[in-house]
């Protein structure tokens, strides 16, 4: 991490407003005395209890965005079979800004903030905040205007046509409309995730979906006083979702009761800082986008096997992404641990955090693939009782699923990673997974006229080799004194 010039360290060291100062004259509240304690329990309390602490709000959260979107679905679906493809084909492109925006950038924002933290620099942590909102507008702004400009060849690209086209460029072209609040809202709660403020992002996500469970269908089907928008209302109501998320968390770090004060102070922002969240940002989110077009090119092999075979797939892969909230939750929580406990020069409890943190991930996430593994009709009945379809979802389970907790060990290395400043390692590891998944897995159906439980062999096989590299570079060599880090003594 780039840190403080001395001048300013000494100076932040000296300042009432250090890690270890439980008060400051105008900000001794309740909030701050509770971030203090998460802080000493981050840096000295038991790993495993902590861990879970700080990952449940966050699961709560996750959970409810997931039900969310899928009762925005819902009400899609009145408006037919056209209304809902629109909608489906700006999801995933939709998706990518937000892995993008939480783990990818967000990762890089919430890992400088919790090593300045850690550092006891909590006035380079501030201005860390005000960076991330900058580069927030930023990439807002560039989404918005790539969805504009390029949105209907993507959405052709994908099998869009016609009226399904038509309403996808009449709901995306309004979403990303709002991109920069996205942005705002996943990069802020980033910053206060990565001070170890869990409940006040949680709070404030939750408080969003009192205002779009209701808006979305009154806009849609144009109840009371609101206009009869059709799928645009959709678009409209996660606009407003987002902009009063912004809102309300923009004002919580402006308040007095914020343990993380967001400065409005041009000078604050800064190269070195961009740069700093950018280091570790900029390669995370090299590795969301691997980690999608990964899924993506396993779907086309799939598709080479007809319709049967790309909707068990899809039944029994829905299941990889029902486990997301509970690795990103564990990982969010595992990323401010390791930032805070390398910030303070404590690189061997970092690395025990991210090895107790990537067992307890590969426990939960192996347990659920033991159950569907030797029940898969379980799930896959769920959504379809249709034997081809039943057989490849089954094939999926029985190939893949067996090895879920060693991708879910792998995912929880990249995560305590990105705390630590290192996500070199893993992004290759990911890139890995890429060359074997897509690439072998085309070549083993397209060349060798293999069956489905080849590719998903490979499949398989890449998240192995991924969770190997990064666990291998971690047991090897370590994370070490990251370069221009403030050792424990507070000397460079």
């Amino acid at each position: 991490m780039t840190t403080l010039t001395s001048q300013e360290s000494s100076s932040s060291s000296a300042s009432p407003r250090s890690v270890g100062a439980v008060t400051a004259p105008a900000r001794g509240r309740n909030d701050n005395e509770a971030t203090t304690f998460k802080q000493k329990a981050m840096l000295d309390g038991p790993v495993l209890p902590t861990l879970l602490k700080l990952a449940l709000p966050t699961v709560v959260v996750l959970v409810v965005q997931t039900l969310v979107g899928v009762a925005e679905t819902y009400f899609v679906s009145f408006l037919g079979t056209e209304a809902i493809a629109g909608v489906s084909l700006v999801f995933p492109i939709f998706m990518l800004m937000q892995m993008m925006s939480n783990g990818g950038i967000g990762g890089g924002v919430a890992s400088s903030i919790a090593r300045a933290i850690g550092a006891g620099t909590v006035a380079e942590a501030e201005a860390l905040a005000l960076n991330a909102l900058v580069l927030a507008v930023v990439f807002g702004v560039i989404f918005a205007g790539a969805e504009w400009l390029c949105g209907e060849a993507v959405y052709r690209l994908l099998g869009g046509r016609a009226g399904a086209l038509g309403a996808a460029l009449e709901y995306g072209h309004i979403v990303f409309l709002g991109a920069v609040f996205v942005w705002i809202v996943s990069l802020l709660a980033a910053a206060l995730r990565g001070a170890g403020n869990m409940i006040a992002p949680a709070a404030v996500i939750l408080l969003g979906v009192f205002v779009l469970l209701p808006l979305s269908p009154a806009l849609i089907f144009g109840w009371g006083p609101f206009p009869k928008l059709g799928v645009a209302g959709a678009g409209v109501a996660v606009v407003v979702y987002y902009l009063v998320g912004a809102v309300v968390l923009i004002s919580y770090l402006r308040s007095a009761r914020a343990s993380l004060r967001l400065p409005f102070d041009v000078r604050l922002i800064t190269w070195r800082r961009l740069g700093d969240i950018l280091r570790v940002g900029g390669l995370s989110a090299v590795g969301t986008i691997q980690s999608n077009l990964t899924v993506v090119l396993v779907t086309g092999a799939v598709g080479l096997f007809g319709t049967d075979a790309i909707a068990g797939y899809g039944i029994a892969s829905r299941l990889d992404y029902i486990q997301i909230p509970i690795l990103f939750a564990l990982g969010s929580a595992a990323l401010t641990m390791v930032g805070v406990n390398i910030g303070s020069g404590q690189i061997g409890r970092a690395e025990r955090i991210a090895w107790v943190a990537a067992f307890f991930a590969a426990g939960v996430t192996e347990l659920l693939g033991v159950v569907v593994t030797v029940f898969p009709h379980a799930w896959l009945t769920l959504f379809s009782t249709k034997p081809e379809v039943l057989a490849a979802g089954s094939i999926y389970f029985r190939t893949v699923a067996p090895f879920y907790g060693i991708t879910g060990f792998g995912m929880l290395l990249y995560f305590a990673g990105q705390g630590a400043g290192r996500v070199v390692w893993p992004v290759l590891g990911g890139t890995v997974r890429l060359l074997v998944a897509a690439g072998i897995g085309w070549i083993v159906v397209v060349d060798l006229g293999g069956a489905l439980r080849g590719l998903f062999i490979a499949v398989a096989a890449g998240s192995i080799v991924s969770s190997a590299i990064v666990a291998g570079a971690l047991w090897l060599s370590g994370w070490g004194q990251p370069a221009g880090l403030p050792n424990s003594s507070g000397g460079k």
